[in-house]
């Protein structure tokens, strides 16, 4: 039972930091399930809802801002992914991560550089880590539509600097971002200012 694991959103400015964990049976064929960031955002919503009906065995943990901004981005990504493989509704006998080795408390694992191309398991979960956090960015728009997160999704865009340089920062920003804090400091808009 090996479980593919990656996250979203580690690079943003605002937002959570989402990861997923994927156990996938030995499949027939691909279905298409490639590295989400080669895919179309119409081709990532099919896949998520294929993936779902091919495994069970899906589960998604979300780093919240705060804890973004309180523990770092990259522990806040390793909270995520702790939390991702607990929500499992099976207990991996291995765990294949994208990119680098995490030490999970749950099972033994792996770093996988390319591991979105070169495993299934860690694609999928690239997938659902994507499209769940999408889902959450564009929800958020409807709260903060000046900033624009339905567009850009949180990430260092010009439409998003520009949003910022304009009316501040929200709750949702990820304030200890050096980014952030340069675009602050040329605006002289105020931290916090629409939170």
């Amino acid at each position: 039972m090996v479980a593919g694991v990656d996250e979203a959103g580690r690079g943003a400015w605002a937002g959570p930091v989402v990861a997923a964990a994927v156990v996938l049976p030995v499949l027939d064929k691909t279905y298409g399930i490639n590295d989400s960031k080669q895919l179309t955002p119409d081709a990532r919503e099919k896949l998520f809802k294929k993936i779902h009906a091919l495994t069970k065995n899906v589960g998604v943990g979300i780093a919240s801002v705060g804890e973004v901004n309180r523990l770092g981005v990259a522990q806040a990504s390793f909270v995520a992914m702790q939390r991702a493989v607990d929500s499992l509704s099976i207990h991996p006998e291995h765990i294949l991560v994208d990119g680098y080795k995490v030490n999970f408390i749950q099972a033994p694992s792996s770093g996988v550089i390319d591991g979105d191309a070169k495993s299934l398991s860690i694609a999928a979960a690239s997938i659902i880590a994507k499209v769940t956090r999408d889902k959450l960015m564009t929800e958020a728009h409807k709260k903060y539509p000046r900033f624009g997160f339905a567009i850009h999704k949180g990430y260092g865009t010009s439409l998003h600097r520009e949003r910022i340089e304009r009316h501040g920062t929200c709750s949702l920003h990820r304030k200890n971002f050096a980014p952030i804090r340069q675009v602050l400091a040329r605006s002289k808009v105020q931290i916090g200012i629409n939170d």
